[in-house]
């Protein structure tokens, strides 16, 4: 009995696995706010009921690619941050950097599914949550380290950040603990800016303007790494 289970249990994983890849192909022919389960049965040979007892809407097939694709982009961050040594703290950051670009232009349609427009009618349920922070938490706790290494020099021409905003650096400091909220400000806006180069990026913004992108992304990296105080 358990023997026949653990073959049923593989085979609809395999099958999961099978939906979901030729879901992601679809993300790049119709995009998220295209995608359709009844094509996506069409393309398997299979009756269209019979994919709903895999994903009961779209919208479930919709989470099931976002968590693929927040995993893999957290995985691939973390096996950046691991390949540097602890103490290198500003090499950990460029390396993490990296890893976000490099799976974003390998991955261009999984990531404008995370970080693209929303789409119409979809809620990311709560299970995306976790999967969704695990390269936020690889940056915190780089900057976490260096803050309590002493290897944290922030420049002071950057106001103090207003006190309304404590708040807010409190439940970002889940992830960096012990920073000060000048440092998690910062820590903010390098994260963001991180996100807005590769979006400029893969979504064309640099066309007929920026030719050496990767020289680009390496300087201004190396500038925000400045702005949050690791050494350089």
């Amino acid at each position: 009995m358990n023997a026949s289970r653990t073959a049923r249990e593989r085979v609809r994983a395999e099958l999961i696995r099978e939906i979901t890849d030729i879901a992601r192909r679809h993300l790049a022919t119709e995009g998220a706010s295209g995608l359709s389960l009844r094509a996506v049965a069409r393309d398997m040979g299979m009756v269209s009921s019979a994919i709903y007892r895999y994903f009961p809407s779209r919208d479930d097939l919709l989470t099931a690619l976002i968590i693929d694709g927040y995993n893999a982009l957290g995985e691939a961050v973390e096996d950046a941050d691991a390949a540097c040594p602890r103490e290198d703290v500003t090499g950990r950051w460029l390396a993490v950097c990296r890893a976000v670009r490099e799976w974003a232009l390998a991955h261009p349609h999984e990531y404008a599914l995370l970080y693209g427009s929303p789409v119409p009618g979809y809620r990311a349920p709560l299970d995306t949550v976790a999967p969704a922070i695990r390269d936020t938490a690889v940056y915190g706790r780089i900057v976490a380290d260096a803050h309590r290494e002493g290897r944290l020099s922030p420049p002071a021409f950057c106001p103090p950040p207003p006190a309304v905003l404590a708040g807010d650096a409190e439940v970002v400091r889940t992830l960096m603990p012990d920073v000060p909220d000048d440092v998690v400000t910062r820590a903010i806006a390098a994260w963001t800016c991180l996100f807005g180069m590769v979006s400029f990026e893969l979504f064309g913004q640099f066309e007929n303007t920026i030719t050496h992108r990767a020289e680009l992304f390496d300087h201004n990296m190396t500038c925000l790494a400045a702005l949050l105080g690791l050494p350089v």
